[in-house]
């Protein structure tokens, strides 16, 4: 390896040293914000209301000049490197913001093009009256649009209001399984979003939402919207535009709008969100921000664990663990039949390795009675994974739209009965 070269990674490390080794900054040019832009590039930002007098200046452009010295090329000459900015824009950092640990007022923070969605937990309560379920995976072609489809088969018979939204915009499924092609409505999710940016979401929202054919022989009901109506149009043009803010509305609190006002006019009991894979906003908006329990589907791979680590990791590092980690359930997607048991011998302490390395506490450190924290093999414990059996009759391509008991039992007997006990939750099925 290069010994000269400057990480990426090793940038925030490096800010910390230097912060620590050289002299201090006066109290009239904090807050400070130390940012990493778009090209990876540091630069020191301060209020343009900060008064910083001649000893401030001398103060700004020392640590300008030392972080140069150690982040080059991954920070800007020091001349250029000083930015006195706006409150607006130092506010708009804060999605990212994490304070230097011993240095009160100075923070680091990354301007980002997309992924800033995994960075906040949203707080917002959902006043529904709902529940709410999002289906998330880091890997595609793990069964979430069939797991969709049988959780709303199943709830419709429990007597439910189902409200299934499929937001997997780049490959749209879930809707499809369930709703014949002539009984698709006229809009889509991404129809709305377009709509919405030039003020005509409302006229839309109405038309997004249709049965499928089976739901009129159970107690409850169900409702889908779809990626696309029953004319997907010019859908790469509409999909090029649902991530846009609307003037200071966020796409993800328009999002949240949007199925607010679905929830508005079918008033359900349960949705199903069927979530973008991978690490994408969609896929964190779903997450994070919609008040929604949260199936996380696996396999045991490599790959698969790699990337929850990532997820996850990302998430201690930045204080949320307290404030997703009750949301999440691990799913078993695709268990094999044959020697099931060795493989969830392997699996389950893949997961348990996982929540107890960055989500659990860590035992022994607080002695508080409600420590989030569990062993291997307690049964309700978010690792613990919810089993899916691989079944011939779904990898054959039997249709969702006609599922019956033997079908789904030969596959998600052990899921439905670790669904009703940890998600379900005694819901009553009475309409709200």
């Amino acid at each position: 390896m290069n010994a000269n070269l400057v990480s990426f990674d090793d940038v925030w490390h490096r800010v910390q040293k230097v912060l620590g080794e050289g002299e201090g900054l006066p109290d009239d040019v904090r807050p400070l914000y130390l940012v990493r832009d778009l090209f990876g590039k540091v630069r020191i930002s301060v209020p343009d209301t900060a008064k910083a007098d001649d000893a401030g200046g001398q103060a700004l452009q020392s640590l300008a000049v030392r972080l140069y010295e150690a982040l080059a090329p991954h920070c800007y000459p020091p001349q250029e490197a000083v930015l006195f900015v706006s409150q607006p824009l130092l506010d708009s950092l804060k999605q990212t913001a994490k304070e230097f640990d011993g240095f009160p007022g100075i923070y680091r923070a990354d301007r980002l093009m997309t992924g800033g969605d995994w960075w906040t937990v949203s707080g917002a309560q959902n006043n529904s009256g709902a529940k709410r379920c999002t289906l998330f995976a880091v890997k595609g072609g793990v069964g979430r649009s069939t797991t969709g489809a049988v959780l709303a088969w199943h709830l419709a018979r429990r007597g439910e209001r189902v409200l299934v939204m499929d937001l997997d915009l780049e490959s749209p499924g879930l809707s499809s399984a369930l709703l014949e092609p002539e009984r698709r409505p006229q809009f889509g999710v991404t129809d709305w979003f377009v709509e919405d940016l030039v003020g005509q979401g409302d006229h839309v929202v109405g038309d997004m939402l249709a049965a499928p054919a089976w739901v009129q022989e159970f107690e409850g009901d169900v409702r889908v919207v779809p990626a696309h109506g029953a004319a997907p149009g010019d859908y790469l043009a509409k999909l090029g535009r649902v991530y846009m803010d609307k003037m200071d509305i966020p796409w993800t609190k328009r999002l949240e709008g949007l199925l607010s006002n679905l929830e508005t006019i079918f008033r359900p009991t349960f949705v199903l969100l069927e979530s973008r894979s991978g690490l994408h906003d969609i896929a964190a908006a779903t997450v994070t921000d919609l008040d929604a329990e949260v199936l996380l589907f696996a396999i045991d791979s490599e790959s698969t664990w790699t990337d929850y680590e990532i997820l996850f990791r990302h998430w201690n590092a930045q204080g949320l663990a307290e404030r997703i980690r009750e949301r999440l359930s691990v799913v078993s997607a695709l268990t094999p039949v044959t020697d099931r048991e060795a493989y969830l011998r392997r699996f389950r302490p893949r997961a348990w390795d996982l929540f107890r390395e960055y989500l659990y506490d860590e035992l022994g450190v607080t002695n508080n009675s409600d420590d989030f924290s569990f062993d291997l093999d307690e049964t309700d414990a978010p690792h613990n994974p919810m089993e899916i059996d691989w079944a011939v009759g779904f990898a054959a391509g039997g249709s969702l739209r006609g599922l019956d008991e033997t079908t789904v039992s030969s596959g998600y007997a052990r899921f439905l009965k670790a669904f009703e006990e940890r998600v379900y939750s005694g819901r009553s099925g009475d309409s709200q």
